[in-house]
């Protein structure tokens, strides 16, 4: 049909872009979340696996395979920092966090791009499995404090002690109780997210704790520079006071810019946390911890850590800022009295200059006049000579007043002309 928007199905589509895995009890799988951004070789890396397999190969813009690989399935998701490779083993087992037969070669093992963050061993027993107690579940987690409930509706039982252990990943027991194929796929889904999105968010937390020292020096000298704005004098300590403000504010922002984007993303991969351990619906097992408790008393106060240096430099930031426009202030009103005293001294000058304007143009009416009265009685001589009946110095004393006269009244005409 005609009219349909350009990105219509690419919009539809993704919310069906990381389907949920059809799971069933018994299964083992490996979970990896490694920070990365050449999602090129990835691409190229699952391009060969699909290659080796007889697999078709993944599209250039793909951000999500599952691959049957026969013995197990791999299942890779590209996220906006990192990318999470699942090896899924289904089959019966003793031991539930001993290494899984891998379908995945060692050679494509090693060159996985990026850096390992999470590395995950999940179990889920069958229906029928017996119930542990709590002494069974210290053992068989190393003897680590645990954390468990019951989920998804009385669905299964999961547990976990959130340690590395000595094989280098962390442990999660499910029990599966009552689960249908999509549930236990939405619930792994579930688990897996979680952890990679807890170690995520937590990326925030050294930053926040080397930062959150700097801060107290920071704030120190910010207070030290704003002490001394009362007694400056003159505006050489103005100008010294308003670089050192100028360098603290860029202190600031420098650790804003290098922090602001890490503490976004653990609000953000906070929340997705906490939506996840919603959608578990959990219920207490006795003498356990649940997934909420452990993540409020334990996650929780590293995000509030990040949020408070974040404010903390925000607050900072407009401190300074305020300071350095007080500064200014303070300059801006210096200029404007140094302006002022200026023009009064140019009024001053402009004033003496008119007065010295004016006695020049007397001198010049009389100077002037004094030309022309003698250019007048060389004249009447000179006519006097020539035979004309003249009285050569009463024409010359005639002369005087009307010369100084019409020289007075040009000058003022001129000076009339130039004013307009």
């Amino acid at each position: 049909m005609k009219g349909d928007h350009p990105l219509r199905h690419t919009l539809n589509d993704e919310v069906h872009a990381r389907p949920y895995e059809l799971l069933a009890a018994p299964l083992r799988l490996e979970h990896y979340a490694r920070l990365t951004d050449d999602l090129a070789g990835e691409r190229a890396l699952l391009a060969e696996i699909c290659v080796a397999n007889g697999l078709p190969e993944p599209d250039g813009d793909a951000v999500f395979m599952s691959l049957d690989l026969g013995s197990c399935r791999l299942r890779w998701e590209r996220h906006t920092e990192f990318s999470s490779w699942t090896l899924i083993v289904p089959g019966p087992f003793d031991a539930p966090f001993a290494p899984v037969p891998s379908c995945l070669e060692e050679h494509w093992r090693e060159r996985l791009p990026g850096e390992r963050l999470v590395a995950l061993r999940l179990a889920i027993e069958p229906q029928g499995s017996p119930e542990r107690s709590l002494v069974e579940l210290g053992a068989l987690f190393a003897s680590n404090t645990v954390a468990g409930s019951r989920v998804t509706g009385d669905g299964a039982d999961v547990w976990t002690d959130y340690q590395i252990h000595d094989d280098g990943f962390g442990w999660v027991l499910v029990r599966d109780i009552d689960l249908r194929m999509r549930q236990t796929g939405r619930l792994v889904q579930r688990i897996l997210d979680m952890e990679s999105y807890r170690m995520m968010a937590l990326l925030g937390l050294p930053p926040a704790r080397e930062h959150g020292r700097e801060l107290a020096q920071l704030d120190a000298e910010l207070a030290a520079l704003t002490g001394r704005i009362n007694a400056l004098r003159g505006t050489g300590e103005e100008r010294e006071l308003l670089e050192a403000l100028t360098r603290l504010a860029a202190r600031i922002e420098h650790v804003i810019a290098q922090t602001s984007a890490r503490f976004s993303a653990t609000r953000a991969y906070y929340g997705l946390i906490q939506r996840s351990i919603a959608h578990l619906r959990e219920e207490r097992l006795p003498g356990l911890q649940t997934f909420d408790e452990f993540v409020e008393r334990r996650l929780a106060p590293a995000v509030r850590t990040c949020e408070s240096v974040g404010d903390r430099l925000a607050a900072l930031s407009t401190r300074v800022s305020r300071a350095s426009d007080l500064l200014r202030t303070r300059i801006d009103i210096g200029i404007a009295e140094q302006n002022r005293d200026l023009l009064a001294s140019m009024d001053r000058r402009a004033r003496l200059q008119l007065r010295l304007q004016q006695t020049v143009e007397g001198l010049s009416i009389v100077v002037l006049s004094y030309y022309g009265v003698g250019l007048v009685g060389y004249l009447a001589k000179g006519l006097k000579g020539a035979g004309v009946a003249l009285d050569a110095d009463l024409v010359t004393g005639i002369a005087v007043p009307v010369v100084i006269a019409l020289v007075f009244a040009g000058m003022h005409r001129l000076r009339k002309r130039l004013g307009r």
